[in-house]
């Protein structure tokens, strides 16, 4: 039982976090077709997560699969939040 345990203690922050960017994308969807569609950061907060997950997974000596990955779900958070202004 001890094992179970363990497993759901693990594995509970990643299901977490995998509900938690669902809700987020799913209300970013239904935003967009409310609205006119603009232009955001979402390509370039991706490339900056990615490099950022690398850089702190091989610093953390964890594996760098996952820290690229959230690397890149969190840029792409951080970047689709941000609108272009119009020139």
């Amino acid at each position: 039982m001890s094992s179970f345990y363990e497993f759901a203690g693990a594995a509970l922050p990643w299901v977490t976090l995998g509900i938690l960017m669902a809700v987020f994308c799913a209300r970013a969807a239904s935003r967009k077709k409310t609205q006119k569609k603009k232009d955001d950061y979402s390509s370039e907060g991706m490339s900056i997560g990615m490099c950022f997950g690398v850089a702190i997974a091989t610093a953390l000596h964890i594996n760098v699969g996952i820290g690229m990955t959230l690397g890149l779900l969190l840029g792409l958070v951080i970047g689709s939040s941000k609108e272009k202004e119009d020139d």
